[in-house]
């Protein structure tokens, strides 16, 4: 088993059978390290939120390996892969936040399924995690009173309270400034780099790309450039 986080080798993807069959990934190799951040670039439709949504486990792998956190996901039953997106944080352009819940609700949600935590407690914890990033005195807001930097910030809160072993973000930073983006992106980094979880964010936002350990350009479903190192880590040496 590949020790690394995020592991795949020779993925390839289609929608549709048969003769109506369109590739959408060919041959991807990609890995991430524990605590590494990686981009994902490239033109609309050149297969980076396919491939994304498959290692987040929300699609079937149907050719080539994809192992996340220990679990293979070629041939994984939806059991397992409902399992598997339980120790993995998402955050998404369109934050998904429950407008009738509070900051502090909209965060706990992402608690219920923890064992042994009260409802009491899932409030504290939630609570601690608006404060790292930032809004500890916006719990009791509902997300309408929030701007949308704040808004994607709860939702950064959200994906990190269940202290999950991957982040996987798609656009996180298409709606905001630039301040908020940025803000959003370092918040991102550091409380990730202080857990030592692996992010892999696809933008399209050049504002961002230096939180980045390595950014990854697709094309027409291939992986066609790695920041100068290879597909599957960092240059030798480095």
């Amino acid at each position: 088993m590949d020790t690394m986080p995020v592991a795949v080798r020779g993925l390839n993807y289609s929608y549709g059978t048969g003769d109506m069959a369109r590739p959408v990934l060919r041959d991807i190799d990609l890995t991430l390290a524990p605590g590494e951040i990686v981009l994902l670039t490239g033109p609309s439709g050149s297969g980076k939120t396919t491939l994304l949504t498959l290692i987040g486990a929300l699609r079937a792998v149907q050719q080539g390996s994809c192992a996340v956190l220990g679990q293979e996901l070629l041939g994984a039953k939806e059991a397992q892969r409902v399992a598997l997106r339980r120790r993995i944080g998402f955050i998404f352009q369109s934050h998904n936040l429950l407008g009738f819940l509070t900051a502090r609700q909209n965060v706990a949600m992402a608690l219920e399924l923890l064992p042994g935590l009260t409802e009491a407690g899932r409030l504290a914890r939630a609570g601690a995690m608006l404060t790292s990033v930032g809004l500890g005195d916006r719990g009791e807001d509902r997300p309408d009173r929030l701007s949308g930097g704040q808004r994607q910030r709860v939702a950064v809160a959200r994906a990190l309270s269940a202290d999950p072993g991957l982040i996987l973000a798609d656009e996180p930073t298409a709606a905001l400034d630039r301040q908020s983006g940025g803000d959003v992106v370092r918040l991102l980094r550091d409380l990730a780099k202080q857990r030592g979880v692996p992010i892999l964010l696809v933008t399209h936002d050049p504002r961002i790309l230096d939180v980045a350990d390595r950014i990854v350009a697709m094309e027409d479903g291939r992986i066609v450039q790695a920041d100068g190192r290879t597909a599957s880590g960092p240059r030798p040496g480095g």
